[in-house]
């Protein structure tokens, strides 16, 4: 028994005067300090059953993750969250560049090195993404998703940090970060995304592919004069790409008047902005050309910082089409109303046949009360529906608890703080004593 209790102890001071809780709602913890199951999310993915029909929850730390992420077709309901957004980073420094030709200067042939086409290159043969989602049912929420290359060099060429091809795939709280094309949504149009309260950082067609996509209270944010948000590829999609209550940011750089909100990449694409808040000047005409003819590029109540309605009076409704499959000259509505405007919703964009509900993973329990210290117990009162909780020192976790007491083993001294989970893993408000 007393080498059992020595045991224990010598664990606690490896992970930094911690004890360790297994009664954790999550099936898998990852962890750089070694303190979780998993020292690497794809190591945690890896694990993941096979075809399931219920949520696999996997809980990663905060900590700087460089490594590429592939959850194939098989690992379905992989719902991955992050202990905070901006301190949870899934990263990697790769681009989609071909060989440049022979003779072209030093300058413009950097990004060769960390091209997946290069074979001296560590990303040799990677997917084209820091992270690609192949799996349906895939949730995830408080992650950054950068590409270290886009960021970093703020040039081209293609640099994703998220590729997301899949049915039901829902983002919440969640950073994508890169230049040229950030984040490529399925180009299968029955596929749909709900996407809340994120960021989403780029110059260049940042938001682009297919599918149907509803985009609530999201900050889109351009890194250079002359940006342009989307660029989809829309043909056979029943709405498209939809922003609701959004926010048009950009640094110093995009406030100069000539962003766009998109351009149309192939077939007849379709994206809607309502309710938009433009922090920085649009070009008047809004949109531009790239080759196809849009089904629809339109807006309804866009406004300034201040509130005002804005005049879309100049929004652009005549096209060029460019490549064989294209009419030379195509025309679309820029202006929705307000019936149009009022029938883009969760209700009819997501739901579909099979009454996917990704609002209810989302639902934030309320903060743990009665938040008691005594010794080196923690008790605190029950939440309904929580299916565990999280226990944390400052920003440390401490351990998981599937009741409301926890047993550290040791005097805390930091900062307590304690947050319900959901059966989704979703993380609830924080109670702090």
């Amino acid at each position: 028994m007393k080498k059992i209790i020595l045991t224990a102890l010598f664990m606690g001071i490896l992970l930094g005067g911690h004890a360790r809780n297994t009664a954790s709602p999550f099936q898998a913890v990852v962890a750089q300090d070694g303190s979780g199951d998993y020292t690497s999310i794809q190591a945690a993915i890896d694990a993941v059953p096979d075809n399931r029909q219920e949520p696999w929850l996997i809980f990663v730390k905060n900590g700087s993750y460089r490594e590429h992420v592939v959850i194939p077709e098989t690992k379905t309901y992989v719902h991955l969250i992050g202990q905070d957004k901006d301190k949870t980073i899934i990263h990697h420094l790769l681009n989609v560049g071909g060989k440049p030709e022979e003779g072209t200067e030093s300058a413009r042939t950097a990004f060769w090195k960390h091209s997946v086409h290069n074979p001296s290159s560590e990303v040799y043969k990677f997917e084209g993404s820091v992270v690609k989602v192949k799996a349906d049912h895939f949730y995830t929420e408080n992650i950054s998703y950068v590409n270290d290359w886009g960021v970093e060099s703020r040039n081209g060429p293609q640099a994703l940090a998220m590729s997301s091809q899949a049915d039901c795939a829902a983002f919440n709280n969640c950073i994508f970060r890169s230049f040229q094309d950030t984040w490529m949504t399925s180009t299968n149009d029955s596929h749909r995304h709900y996407v809340k309260d994120c960021w989403i950082e780029g110059a260049v067609d940042y938001f682009y592919g297919g599918g149907d996509a509803l985009l609530e209270n999201c900050t889109l944010y351009n890194v250079r004069s002359g940006s342009v948000i989307v660029a989809p590829c829309h043909k056979d999609a029943k709405f498209g790409y939809i922003f609701r209550d959004c926010i048009v940011d950009g640094n110093a750089s995009a406030a100069d008047g000539k962003q766009k909100l998109g351009r149309p990449w192939h077939n007849s694409p379709r994206a809607v902005y309502i309710h938009t808040t433009m922090r920085i000047p649009l070009a008047p005409e809004g949109w531009t050309n790239m080759g196809a003819i849009p089904g629809l590029f339109a807006e309804y109540d866009s406004r300034d910082t201040e509130g005002n309605v804005l005049d879309l009076s100049l929004r652009k409704t005549e096209y060029d089409g460019r490549g064989p499959n294209n009419p030379p000259k195509g025309s679309c509505r820029a202006i929705v109303t307000k019936e149009e405007a009022d029938s883009y919703v969760y209700e009819r964009i997501i739901p579909g046949n099979d009454g996917w509900d990704p609002r209810t993973m989302m639902e934030k329990l309320p903060a743990p009360q009665n938040l008691k210290k005594q010794g080196t117990k923690i008790t605190w009162k029950a939440v309904s529906d929580a299916a565990g909780y999280i226990i944390f020192d400052n920003d440390q976790v401490v351990g998981f608890a599937q009741k409301p007491v926890f047993e550290t083993g040791f005097v805390m001294k930091g900062n307590l703080k304690v947050r319900a989970v959901n059966r989704y893993g979703s993380l609830g408000l924080e109670s702090a004593l």
